[in-house]
């Protein structure tokens, strides 16, 4: 039986993020997460702490199927807004999460803190919300609508982010996220092989097709100016449907054939499966 391919995205919530005081892990380990499940990110959204803004991502992105993770922005403290935007976005009000309450009373009593009202807050959440367990500290993310809010410490959200995974989604898994067979050129411009691009994208829609132009230094009159040119399939196509492989492979091959009758030199092919 197959299955279709998740869609999945990322919300990275925090100004200290958009300020560069912190500097960004969650997508690439985000991507090797889920590309060692045969699964891959389709966006990567970074929101800072406008909590309009916020809710308006969240709006769009609640209205779709995707899985959708978000990191960063469920504490207690004024700057933190992932959880009243999640509920804004639903119409829905926060509410104490009886299981959450434990488990924060629980983490109080192990490390003598008091439990007060601001902690108690972390529980809160979306009304109709189930609990994302942290196995670092138990105070617990949330999960409503195909979206999980996990914190913004990686140490916790990513042993999260698994969990979310492999409890929820093993069903989704593939022996392989994404097929990218590419080659560097020398000798042609980006605008030669545009209508090249195009007529091969014509020809096979379900795959993507790129390009990524090399400018050469200025001043340096040997730099040769490179691209590089390729295909990508993602996905559970590359898996469940093996005629697909055989239309990557014919359409590279035309992508190739096509360059070399431009005049353009292929300098190194790469074959990539992840």
């Amino acid at each position: 039986m197959t299955h279709p391919s998740l869609t999945v995205g990322l919300y990275i919530f925090g100004d200290e993020i958009l300020s560069g005081k912190r500097e960004d892990k969650h997508f690439q380990k985000t991507r090797e997460i889920l590309g060692s499940r045969g699964l891959a990110l389709s966006w990567v959204h970074y929101l800072g702490d406008d909590p309009q803004r916020c809710v308006d991502a969240l709006s769009h992105s609640f209205a779709s199927q995707d899985l959708v993770f978000g990191c960063g922005g469920i504490g207690s403290t004024p700057d933190d807004h992932t959880r009243q935007a999640a509920a804004k976005a639903l119409g829905r009000p926060l509410a104490l999460h009886p299981e959450a309450r434990s488990l924060i009373a629980q983490r109080c009593e192990e490390s003598g803190q008091p439990l007060t009202p601001e902690r108690l807050r972390m529980g809160e959440f979306p009304e109709g919300s189930d609990i994302v367990p942290n196995p670092y500290n138990k105070i617990p993310g949330f999960s409503i609508h195909r979206h999980f809010f996990l914190p913004g410490f990686p140490v916790m959200a990513w042993p999260m982010m698994e969990w979310v995974l492999d409890t929820h989604f093993q069903h989704a898994f593939q022996s392989l996220a994404e097929l990218d067979q590419s080659f560097m050129v020398a000798g042609v411009y980006e605008a030669a092989v545009t209508p090249l691009m195009e007529e091969i994208h014509r020809t096979f829609p379900d795959l993507k097709i790129y390009s990524l132009p090399a400018a050469p230094v200025p001043g340096d009159a040997s730099a040769k100016r490179f691209l590089e040119l390729g295909l990508k399939l993602s996905g559970g196509r590359a898996t469940q449907d093996p005629s697909s492989l055989t239309r990557l492979d014919e359409a590279y091959s035309r992508l190739r054939a096509g360059v070399l009758a431009l005049g353009g030199e292929v300098l190194e092919e790469r074959k990539v499966r992840r």
